[in-house]
Protein backbone atom coordinates (compact mmCIF):
# COMPACT_ATOMS: atom_id res chain seq x y z
CA UNK A 1 0.00 0.00 0.00
CA UNK A 2 1.38 3.58 -0.49
CA UNK A 3 0.22 6.34 1.52
CA UNK A 4 -0.16 9.50 -0.25
CA UNK A 5 -0.30 13.37 1.17
CA UNK A 6 -2.79 14.79 -1.73
CA UNK A 7 -3.13 18.39 -2.67
CA UNK A 8 -5.82 19.81 -4.49
CA UNK A 9 -8.83 22.45 -4.56
CA UNK A 10 -11.64 22.43 -7.29
CA UNK A 11 -13.07 19.93 -8.71
CA UNK A 12 -10.27 18.33 -11.10
CA UNK A 13 -8.79 17.20 -8.01
CA UNK A 14 -11.33 16.07 -6.04
CA UNK A 15 -12.27 13.46 -8.74
CA UNK A 16 -8.63 12.46 -8.41
CA UNK A 17 -9.16 12.04 -4.86
CA UNK A 18 -11.79 10.11 -4.78
CA UNK A 19 -10.05 7.80 -7.54
CA UNK A 20 -7.67 7.25 -4.87
CA UNK A 21 -9.88 7.12 -2.02
CA UNK A 22 -11.29 3.85 -4.44
CA UNK A 23 -8.78 2.07 -4.83
CA UNK A 24 -7.06 -0.22 -2.06
CA UNK A 25 -3.45 0.19 -3.48
CA UNK A 26 -3.41 3.32 -1.88
CA UNK A 27 -3.53 5.13 1.31
CA UNK A 28 -4.47 8.81 1.25
CA UNK A 29 -2.93 10.12 4.83
CA UNK A 30 -3.52 13.59 4.48
CA UNK A 31 -5.10 16.09 2.27
CA UNK A 32 -3.85 19.81 1.72
CA UNK A 33 -6.46 22.27 0.10
CA UNK A 34 -7.02 25.99 -0.25
CA UNK A 35 -9.01 27.59 2.97
CA UNK A 36 -12.41 28.40 2.32
CA UNK A 37 -13.84 31.03 0.59
CA UNK A 38 -17.01 33.24 0.65
CA UNK A 39 -19.38 32.38 -2.30
CA UNK A 40 -22.18 34.41 -3.89
CA UNK A 41 -23.87 37.53 -3.19
CA UNK A 42 -24.34 36.22 0.52
CA UNK A 43 -20.62 35.33 0.96
CA UNK A 44 -21.64 32.19 2.37
CA UNK A 45 -18.24 30.88 3.53
CA UNK A 46 -18.26 27.21 1.28
CA UNK A 47 -14.71 24.97 1.59
CA UNK A 48 -13.51 23.89 -1.56
CA UNK A 49 -14.78 20.44 -3.37
CA UNK A 50 -11.85 18.62 -2.22
CA UNK A 51 -12.58 19.06 0.99
CA UNK A 52 -15.71 17.54 0.99
CA UNK A 53 -14.44 14.49 -0.28
CA UNK A 54 -11.80 14.22 2.26
CA UNK A 55 -14.08 14.70 5.09
CA UNK A 56 -16.47 12.44 3.86
CA UNK A 57 -13.43 9.46 4.07
CA UNK A 58 -12.55 10.47 7.17
CA UNK A 59 -9.04 11.90 6.18
CA UNK A 60 -7.20 14.72 7.93
CA UNK A 61 -7.77 18.14 6.19
CA UNK A 62 -5.04 21.12 6.12
CA UNK A 63 -5.99 24.18 4.88
CA UNK A 64 -2.75 26.62 5.44
CA UNK A 65 -2.95 30.38 4.14
CA UNK A 66 0.51 30.06 3.17
CA UNK A 67 2.09 26.59 2.48
CA UNK A 68 5.56 28.59 2.58
CA UNK A 69 5.18 28.92 5.98
CA UNK A 70 7.80 27.40 8.82
CA UNK A 71 4.99 25.93 11.41
CA UNK A 72 3.00 24.30 7.83
CA UNK A 73 6.00 23.27 6.63
CA UNK A 74 7.19 21.65 10.07
CA UNK A 75 3.66 20.15 10.73
CA UNK A 76 3.43 18.56 6.86
CA UNK A 77 7.25 17.09 7.37
CA UNK A 78 5.90 14.96 9.97
CA UNK A 79 3.88 13.24 8.09
CA UNK A 80 5.12 9.73 6.98
CA UNK A 81 4.31 9.05 3.16
CA UNK A 82 5.44 7.65 -0.38
CA UNK A 83 4.05 10.46 -2.33
CA UNK A 84 3.25 13.63 -2.29
CA UNK A 85 0.05 14.17 -5.20
CA UNK A 86 -0.48 17.34 -6.33
CA UNK A 87 -3.78 18.41 -8.98
CA UNK A 88 -4.32 22.18 -9.00
CA UNK A 89 -3.48 23.18 -6.00
CA UNK A 90 -2.85 26.50 -5.76
CA UNK A 91 -0.13 26.99 -4.38
CA UNK A 92 3.80 27.24 -5.32
CA UNK A 93 5.46 24.00 -2.86
CA UNK A 94 8.49 24.93 -1.13
CA UNK A 95 11.79 22.61 -1.33
CA UNK A 96 11.59 21.12 1.95
CA UNK A 97 8.25 19.30 1.09
CA UNK A 98 9.53 18.51 -2.17
CA UNK A 99 12.35 17.21 -1.13
CA UNK A 100 9.86 15.04 1.89
CA UNK A 101 8.40 12.38 -1.14
CA UNK A 102 8.57 12.12 -4.61
CA UNK A 103 6.08 14.91 -5.43
CA UNK A 104 3.48 14.14 -8.75
CA UNK A 105 1.90 16.78 -10.56
CA UNK A 106 -1.26 16.53 -12.91
CA UNK A 107 -1.20 18.86 -15.13
CA UNK A 108 -4.01 19.50 -17.51
CA UNK A 109 -1.88 20.13 -20.82
CA UNK A 110 0.96 18.18 -22.89
CA UNK A 111 3.84 20.34 -21.31
CA UNK A 112 5.55 22.41 -21.56
CA UNK A 113 2.33 24.00 -23.37
CA UNK A 114 0.27 26.42 -21.62
CA UNK A 115 1.85 26.37 -18.25
CA UNK A 116 -0.43 27.70 -15.77
CA UNK A 117 -3.57 28.29 -14.12
CA UNK A 118 -5.78 28.12 -16.71
CA UNK A 119 -4.40 24.90 -19.57
CA UNK A 120 -7.93 23.95 -20.50
CA UNK A 121 -9.43 27.16 -21.38
CA UNK A 122 -6.41 28.00 -23.29
CA UNK A 123 -6.81 24.85 -25.30
CA UNK A 124 -10.37 25.81 -26.40
CA UNK A 125 -9.03 29.84 -26.78
CA UNK A 126 -6.61 28.41 -29.41
CA UNK A 127 -8.57 25.94 -31.19
CA UNK A 128 -6.35 22.99 -30.20
CA UNK A 129 -7.52 19.98 -31.33
CA UNK A 130 -5.26 17.70 -29.35
CA UNK A 131 -4.61 18.19 -25.68
CA UNK A 132 -3.60 16.04 -22.62
CA UNK A 133 -2.68 15.45 -19.48
CA UNK A 134 0.57 15.40 -18.16
CA UNK A 135 2.26 13.73 -14.64
CA UNK A 136 5.85 15.21 -13.95
CA UNK A 137 7.86 15.01 -10.91
CA UNK A 138 7.69 18.90 -9.44
CA UNK A 139 9.94 21.37 -8.63
CA UNK A 140 10.75 24.55 -7.65
CA UNK A 141 9.48 26.21 -10.85
CA UNK A 142 6.03 26.40 -12.23
CA UNK A 143 4.81 23.02 -14.10
CA UNK A 144 8.52 22.90 -15.42
CA UNK A 145 9.65 19.69 -13.90
CA UNK A 146 10.79 16.44 -15.14
CA UNK A 147 7.83 14.62 -17.39
CA UNK A 148 6.98 11.21 -16.22
CA UNK A 149 3.85 10.64 -18.67
CA UNK A 150 1.51 12.11 -21.00
CA UNK A 151 -1.93 11.26 -21.92
CA UNK A 152 -3.49 12.52 -25.06
CA UNK A 153 -7.09 12.98 -26.43
CA UNK A 154 -8.71 14.60 -29.21
CA UNK A 155 -10.80 17.91 -29.22
CA UNK A 156 -13.95 18.51 -31.36
CA UNK A 157 -14.31 21.79 -32.85
CA UNK A 158 -17.17 22.94 -30.74
CA UNK A 159 -16.70 21.03 -27.77
CA UNK A 160 -17.25 22.94 -24.79
CA UNK A 161 -15.43 23.83 -21.67
CA UNK A 162 -17.28 21.56 -19.53
CA UNK A 163 -17.23 18.24 -21.29
CA UNK A 164 -13.23 18.91 -21.91
CA UNK A 165 -12.74 19.77 -18.37
CA UNK A 166 -14.65 16.15 -17.12
CA UNK A 167 -12.85 14.38 -20.01
CA UNK A 168 -9.59 15.54 -18.63
CA UNK A 169 -10.51 14.71 -15.28
CA UNK A 170 -11.39 11.07 -16.20
CA UNK A 171 -7.95 11.09 -17.68
CA UNK A 172 -5.88 12.60 -15.27
CA UNK A 173 -7.56 10.41 -12.58
CA UNK A 174 -6.74 7.11 -14.39
CA UNK A 175 -3.30 8.62 -15.04
CA UNK A 176 -2.78 9.28 -11.33
CA UNK A 177 -2.88 5.64 -10.27
CA UNK A 178 -1.13 4.24 -13.46
CA UNK A 179 2.25 6.93 -12.46
CA UNK A 180 1.97 5.68 -8.50
CA UNK A 181 1.91 2.49 -9.09
CA UNK A 182 4.59 1.94 -11.94
CA UNK A 183 6.83 5.10 -10.70
CA UNK A 184 9.88 3.09 -10.94
CA UNK A 185 9.39 1.82 -14.51
CA UNK A 186 9.36 5.28 -15.75
CA UNK A 187 12.27 7.63 -16.77
CA UNK A 188 11.68 11.03 -15.76
CA UNK A 189 12.13 13.69 -18.92
CA UNK A 190 13.02 16.97 -19.12
CA UNK A 191 10.36 19.66 -20.72
CA UNK A 192 11.78 21.48 -24.26
CA UNK A 193 12.27 24.96 -22.54
CA UNK A 194 12.04 26.45 -26.26
CA UNK A 195 8.20 24.97 -27.01
CA UNK A 196 7.39 26.31 -23.41
CA UNK A 197 3.76 29.01 -23.12
CA UNK A 198 2.10 30.02 -20.17
CA UNK A 199 -1.50 30.92 -19.44
CA UNK A 200 -2.75 33.13 -16.91
CA UNK A 201 -5.55 33.25 -14.37
CA UNK A 202 -8.98 33.63 -16.20
CA UNK A 203 -10.75 37.06 -15.02
CA UNK A 204 -14.45 38.27 -15.57
CA UNK A 205 -12.79 41.00 -17.68
CA UNK A 206 -11.43 38.60 -20.12
CA UNK A 207 -15.24 37.29 -21.29
CA UNK A 208 -15.65 40.51 -23.19
CA UNK A 209 -15.68 39.97 -26.62
CA UNK A 210 -16.09 42.40 -30.47
CA UNK A 211 -16.91 41.19 -33.45
CA UNK A 212 -13.85 40.86 -34.97
CA UNK A 213 -13.21 37.41 -36.05
CA UNK A 214 -16.08 35.22 -35.77
CA UNK A 215 -14.09 31.55 -34.87
CA UNK A 216 -11.92 33.83 -31.85
CA UNK A 217 -15.34 34.84 -30.94
CA UNK A 218 -16.91 31.13 -30.82
CA UNK A 219 -13.47 29.71 -29.07
CA UNK A 220 -14.00 32.43 -26.07
CA UNK A 221 -17.48 31.37 -25.65
CA UNK A 222 -16.32 27.36 -25.84
CA UNK A 223 -13.78 28.25 -23.09
CA UNK A 224 -15.61 31.10 -20.73
CA UNK A 225 -19.14 29.33 -20.62
CA UNK A 226 -19.98 28.99 -17.79
CA UNK A 227 -18.14 31.19 -16.32
CA UNK A 228 -17.32 33.95 -16.57
CA UNK A 229 -19.39 34.40 -20.39
CA UNK A 230 -19.17 35.76 -23.17
CA UNK A 231 -20.54 39.74 -23.24
CA UNK A 232 -20.28 42.71 -25.37
CA UNK A 233 -19.21 45.99 -24.72
CA UNK A 234 -22.92 47.28 -23.90
CA UNK A 235 -23.41 44.44 -21.32
CA UNK A 236 -25.14 42.53 -23.16
CA UNK A 237 -24.28 38.56 -22.48
CA UNK A 238 -24.45 36.11 -25.61
CA UNK A 239 -25.26 32.87 -23.81
CA UNK A 240 -26.09 30.62 -26.42
CA UNK A 241 -24.10 30.65 -30.00
CA UNK A 242 -22.98 28.38 -33.25
CA UNK A 243 -19.93 29.62 -35.54
CA UNK A 244 -21.63 30.08 -38.66
CA UNK A 245 -18.65 30.66 -41.03
CA UNK A 246 -15.26 31.53 -40.48
CA UNK A 247 -14.08 32.85 -44.03
CA UNK A 248 -16.58 35.45 -45.76
CA UNK A 249 -15.38 39.40 -44.76
CA UNK A 250 -17.79 41.84 -43.78
CA UNK A 251 -17.68 45.50 -43.18
CA UNK A 252 -20.19 45.99 -40.87
CA UNK A 253 -19.37 43.80 -37.24
CA UNK A 254 -22.32 42.87 -35.23
CA UNK A 255 -24.85 43.08 -37.99
CA UNK A 256 -28.34 41.13 -38.49
CA UNK A 257 -28.18 39.50 -41.99
CA UNK A 258 -30.52 36.43 -41.26
CA UNK A 259 -33.64 36.04 -38.94
CA UNK A 260 -34.73 32.77 -38.48
CA UNK A 261 -37.21 31.02 -36.31
CA UNK A 262 -35.30 30.63 -33.40
CA UNK A 263 -31.77 32.29 -34.45
CA UNK A 264 -30.21 35.63 -36.12
CA UNK A 265 -27.07 35.48 -37.64
CA UNK A 266 -24.68 38.51 -36.76
CA UNK A 267 -21.54 39.66 -39.23
CA UNK A 268 -17.84 40.13 -37.82
CA UNK A 269 -15.67 41.82 -39.52
CA UNK A 270 -14.47 37.96 -40.63
CA UNK A 271 -16.98 35.18 -40.47
CA UNK A 272 -20.26 35.42 -38.66
CA UNK A 273 -22.00 33.89 -35.35
CA UNK A 274 -25.53 32.66 -34.66
CA UNK A 275 -27.17 33.76 -31.76
CA UNK A 276 -29.89 31.87 -30.08
CA UNK A 277 -30.27 33.00 -26.76
CA UNK A 278 -28.99 36.19 -24.61
CA UNK A 279 -29.24 38.16 -21.44
CA UNK A 280 -29.50 41.52 -20.46
CA UNK A 281 -27.64 43.70 -17.99
CA UNK A 282 -29.67 42.62 -14.66
CA UNK A 283 -32.44 40.91 -16.61
CA UNK A 284 -32.97 36.73 -17.38
CA UNK A 285 -31.64 34.94 -19.96
CA UNK A 286 -34.35 34.87 -23.09
CA UNK A 287 -34.40 34.15 -26.76
CA UNK A 288 -32.68 36.26 -29.02
CA UNK A 289 -36.25 37.09 -31.06
CA UNK A 290 -37.74 38.30 -28.06
CA UNK A 291 -34.82 40.52 -27.42
CA UNK A 292 -34.37 42.40 -30.64
CA UNK A 293 -38.54 42.44 -30.49
CA UNK A 294 -38.11 44.17 -27.40
CA UNK A 295 -35.27 46.36 -29.24
CA UNK A 296 -37.07 46.99 -32.44
CA UNK A 297 -34.46 45.79 -34.21
CA UNK A 298 -34.57 44.11 -37.63
CA UNK A 299 -32.41 43.08 -40.46
CA UNK A 300 -29.48 45.46 -41.19
CA UNK A 301 -29.46 46.52 -37.92
CA UNK A 302 -26.70 46.28 -35.35
CA UNK A 303 -26.86 44.33 -32.33
CA UNK A 304 -23.87 46.36 -30.93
Amino acid sequence: MYNIIFMGTPDYAQKILQRLNENDLFNVVAVYTQPDKPVGRKKVLTPPPVKITAQEHSIPVYQPERLRDEETVAELLKIKCDFIVVAAYGQILPKEILEHAPCINLHASILPEYRGASPIQQTLLNGKTITGVTAMLMEEGLDTGDILKIDTITVSDDEMLETLFERLTDVAAELTLDVVKNFTLYTPEKQNEANASYCKKITKADGEVSFDDAQKLYNKYRAFTPWPGIYLANGLKLKEIKLESTDDMHQDAGKIIAIDKGSIVLTCKKGSIRVYKVQPQSKKEMDVLSYINGKRLKLEDTLL
